[in-house]
């Protein structure tokens, strides 16, 4: 190309698309240099249950998913893909597949972060003899050095959502990713990595920091691949990808793809996507998202803080020479109860839960256990309601279940206060279930704590594209982001939390009676 024309094409090249493949919708967006979205797609995510228990993705139908959105996204902005300076993609988390190197043939689908096919191993090594001998081990190492890499693995437990010991099932059960791996065949990755080796055919292969840092089998300290956990768990090494920057030049899509190589500028786990959306830079900030389930990110800035509990370390992100570390808390069943609600037809149309919630003074002592909580994770705990009563109503029980979400919301932000050892600033919430001034106003109060509310609902799809745009120029830097904030609402505690004491103290309790169901 000559260079005026090119000069021209990098000219034209003024907006970026950021994709979000979540747990249920895959979204798409187009934004502008003012992060202004101009043509959007969104595509449904259907799960698999091939057996009670296992949770999985078809890998062909999510990539025929992703080009679709982005083609018709790109066509309803009414823009040509050569305008696009760059791709930035956000993906689910721990979901993960395993593939023949040579071929790139995939040996099973892939498999979610809540499939529960590894809870009878979680649950056995949890119990173990070694992981008691580990955590003597390294308490005392913590004791001696006083060093917080040493107290992570004093504490460490597994759990059903991460990737390690279900890669563990895969080469324990799947014989040709096993044979494969032998031969140095075997390729791993989350969604992200699988989908840069698709949409290069092949020639990158990698992951970045903030989604390798979630999957359970990378240590954030060192901030490699954990090769004593691998060892544990007879997981080869070799499977693992080149672990690379989160903003940063990944390589162009095929150019039989799009029409024209599109350069791949961003990958990142949803939950920091959004925490970068939400311009969560600093450390303090907090982001609150609240879709399929609730998550708490806290930003600890260059501060690794240990697991603990219902809390655990994360890298951000990683630009340049710049390591971000959050701490994070998670709630699973939110948006899920709220869907499982509408479905059964408590209410017709979602935005109709608040005005329903406020319509009675409170849930007349019923109370929803959803099946996950914090700070328990009880693999065979069954959601229930608990004090119904034949003056029981649906507004009694949306109220309810609306009143769960702001009390684990309470739970988790007391922990975090409790352990993260930093001042909290700015709350910022986003996430489809932050769009109840119910829930929004409730958790308020309970924390004590305003709580903003951004006017773009789709924070992981913009932070993706925020680090896209960073990469590709179309963005200086954070500063200029920040600039492009923009607060829909603000909720400001408007009860004393001792109002809520004694509907709090019987959820507790109505909790405490439906654990090991």
């Amino acid at each position: 190309m000559p260079r005026g024309q090119r000069e021209g094409a990098a000219a034209a090249a003024l907006f970026v698309v950021g994709v979000d493949v979540g747990s249920t919708l895959l979204k798409c967006h187009v934004y502008d240099r003012a992060a202004a979205v101009r043509g959007s797609s969104c595509r449904k995510l259907e799960s698999l249950y091939p057996h009670p228990g296992w949770v999985e993705l078809d890998p062909e139908v999510l990539w025929s998913h992703f080009i679709g959105a982005v083609k018709e996204a790109v066509q309803v902005a009414g823009l040509h893909m050569r305008q696009i300076a760059g791709l930035g993609i956000s993906t689910q988390r721990s979901t993960f597949i395993t593939w023949h190197k040579r071929t790139g043939k995939p040996f099973h689908n892939f498999i979610s972060w809540q499939d529960l096919r590894s809870a009878e191993l979680v649950n056995s090594w949890n119990r173990s003899l070694l992981l008691k001998v580990v955590h003597v081990i390294f308490t005392v190492l913590h004791f001696l050095t006083g060093s917080d890499r040493y107290l992570a693995p004093s504490v460490f437990t597994f759990s059903t959502q991460q990737a390690s010991m279900k890669l563990s099932w895969v080469f324990k059960n799947i014989h040709e990713a096993e044979e494969a791996a032998k031969k140095n065949n075997c390729c791993f990755g989350t969604v992200d990595t699988w989908l840069l080796y698709r949409l290069t055919k092949g020639s990158v292969y990698a992951t970045d920091y903030s989604n390798a840092s979630s999957t359970g089998l990378f240590e954030p300290f060192t901030k490699c691949w954990n090769p004593t956990l691998s060892r544990l768990l007879s997981i080869p090494m070799s499977i693992y990808p080149p672990v690379k920057d989160t903003s940063f030049n990944f390589g162009s899509s095929d150019s039989e793809i799009f029409g024209v190589p599109v350069p791949i500028l961003a990958l990142v786990a949803d939950q920091q996507a959004a925490m970068f959306g939400e311009c969560c830079f600093h450390p303090g900030d907090v982001k609150l998202t609240m879709g399929t389930g609730a998550f708490w990110n806290v930003n600890t800035g260059g501060n690794l803080f240990a697991s603990w509990r219902a809390l655990y370390p994360l890298i951000g992100w990683k630009i340049g020479e710049e390591v971000v570390y959050l701490t994070e808390g998670s709630i699973s069943n939110v948006g899920t109860a709220v869907r499982w609600a509408q479905e059964i037809n408590l209410f017709t149309n979602v935005d109709e839960t608040a005005k329903m919630a406020r319509s009675i003074v409170n849930s007349q002592g019923v109370c929803f256990v959803p099946s996950f909580q914090v700070p328990v994770n009880d693999p065979c705990l069954c959601a229930s309601f608990m004090g119904l009563k034949p003056s029981t109503t649906r507004n009694h029980l949306v109220r309810a279940i609306l009143e769960s979400v702001a009390f684990r919301n309470k739970q988790l932000y007391d922990i975090i206060m409790k352990k993260v050892h930093i001042p909290l600033r700015t709350i910022r919430a986003d996430g489809g279930v932050s769009n109840n001034s119910f829930v929004m106003q409730m958790t308020s109060d309970l924390i004590n704590k305003k709580i903003e509310k951004p006017i773009i609902a789709d924070m992981s799809s913009l932070g993706a594209a925020f680090l896209a745009g960073l990469a590709s120029g179309l963005w200086t830097d954070k500063e200029q982001l920040k600039k492009l904030r923009r607060v829909e609402a603000v909720f400001e505690p408007q009860k004393d939390s001792e109002e809520y004491k004694m509907a709090m103290d019987t959820w507790t309790q109505a909790m405490q009676y439906s654990l090991r169901w």
